[in-house]
């Protein structure tokens, strides 16, 4: 990858930086010579500031996007001016393990390296530089400064020359100026071990091997020029950049493409256990209201077995008072020969209620009786109220079982007040049968 002297804040836009990369043909490598020392140093307190605009100060940045560390370094940026000595990437490095290497950047490309945050935090060349940190030493030979460019007889043999490596030079460079044959492709070709793998990479001090009858006459031409680092970006870069371009950006794909998976797995993940919290919730619900239910029928159960375990009362007592006088007693004083229902003693006025639902049979006067009600009932049964004081009922009327009737009195042949209650099996007088016995049978205690 050609050198990249350009960084940004993960903000900005990369457009109208200036690109310093290798470029195809027989144009050559533009990009200029790295240059090592701290002639252009800045203080700490400016890279802080430069830091903050490019990465919001965030020292350790890796956003995914090319650029790294506090002062967004591209990769090749950070190989070719050693910060490999210190980490892998930018990020991975300290603060002053980057600024040192930012160091070199300036003093290589000067602040347009940052174009936009150079201006907002005041970097410029010159000023007192930062302690770098310890490193391991730099992959590169040290630059100098004050290097020439020279040709060297390379042997007695033949016409070889050596041309000796200045600040400013790139390959293309210096194979147009001394006009070697097939360009810089050969002569990179030609120094390959001296340059290394990256063609962009050399350095002031390095000596060149120039082909024997690929070159002109050197004092014929004017000394080569350092092209200015922050001219437009040429065209082109050799297939190793290429190369190396492609598997970054398929390593980045392949990066986001795993990071989606892994989203995405997670947010089944999630669903499915929503899904299985629902499916628990509502089998907790369901349990709940069948433990309700057969709660609630258990106790209807328990209520109706309470019911049918009581005695049932069916009929009502005709007056809220107990008997006097009983069935069957015996005497002169009755037509029958004996008491043919019982008597319950109560004041006149006193309600008298029908002991059981059915239709009056007649209600008025019963001569002896005096006034009174005899109602017929489902069971076959005949009830008669009599002695009675006034009436609330007619002939042909249906009643319940203690719904008043009349009030009691001393009507007909009667010693005071009372009620004379009596049962039959027929509507006539003579099939009486025993009333307490009846009312007993109906669930009355009397």
């Amino acid at each position: 990858m050609a050198v990249r002297g350009r960084h940004r804040r993960r903000q900005q836009s990369r457009f109208n930086r200036a690109s310093l990369t290798v470029t195809a043909g027989g144009a050559g490598l533009a990009l200029p010579l790295v240059a090592a020392g701290t002639a252009d140093a800045a203080s700490a307190d400016t890279w802080a500031k430069v830091a903050a605009c490019e990465s919001s100060g965030d020292w350790s940045v890796n956003t995914g996007n090319g650029y790294y560390g506090g002062l967004q370094f591209k990769q090749s940026t950070w190989e070719a001016y050693g910060g490999s000595a210190y980490a892998g990437r930018a990020d991975l490095a300290t603060k002053d393990q980057q600024i040192a290497v930012a160091e070199k950047v300036l003093d290589g490309q000067g602040p347009g390296a940052w174009p936009a945050c150079s201006q907002k935090a005041g970097l410029t060349r010159g000023g007192p530089a930062p302690v770098a940190p310890e490193a391991a030493p730099a992959p590169r030979p040290a630059t100098s400064q004050a290097a020439t460019p020279t040709t060297t007889p390379q042997s007695k043999a033949g016409t070889a020359e050596m041309y000796t490596v200045v600040r400013g030079d790139t390959l293309s460079q210096i194979a147009d100026d001394q006009r070697v044959k097939g360009g810089w492709q050969r002569l990179y070709q030609a120094n390959r071990a001296q340059v290394g793998a990256d063609p962009d990479l050399i350095v002031p001090g390095q000596r060149l091997q120039l082909k024997p009858g690929d070159t002109a006459t050197p004092q014929s031409r004017p000394a080569p020029k350092a092209k200015d680092r922050t001219g437009p970006e040429p065209t082109g870069k050799p297939a190793a950049e290429k190369a190396a371009d492609t598997a970054r950006a398929k390593a980045v794909a392949a990066r986001k493409a795993a990071e989606a998976k892994k989203a995405e797995e997670a947010k089944k993940a999630e669903e499915a256990k929503k899904a299985e919290e629902g499916r628990k919730a509502a089998a907790a619900k369901k349990a709940e209201q069948a433990a309700a239910a057969k709660k609630a029928e258990a106790a209807r159960k328990a209520e109706q077995a309470k019911k049918a375990a009581a005695p049932r009362t069916t009929l009502s007592s005709p007056v809220d008072a107990g008997p006097s006088t009983p069935y069957r007693a015996s005497g002169a004083s009755w037509s029958k020969g004996y008491h043919t229902g019982v008597d319950f003693p109560v004041p006149t006025g006193t309600s008298v209620k029908a002991a059981a639902s059915g239709t009056v049979v007649s209600a008025g006067w019963g001569g002896s009786y005096g006034y009174q009600v005899v109602i017929k009932h489902a069971d076959g049964k005949y009830s008669q109220y009599a002695h009675l004081s006034a009436l609330t009922v007619r002939g042909g009327q249906s009643v319940q079982a203690g719904q008043r009737i009349a009030r009691s009195g001393s009507t007909g042949n009667s010693t005071g007040p009372h009620l004379h209650f009596e049962v039959r099996t027929g509507p006539g007088f003579g099939s009486d049968i025993d009333p307490l016995a009846y009312l007993r049978g109906g669930g009355v205690k009397v």
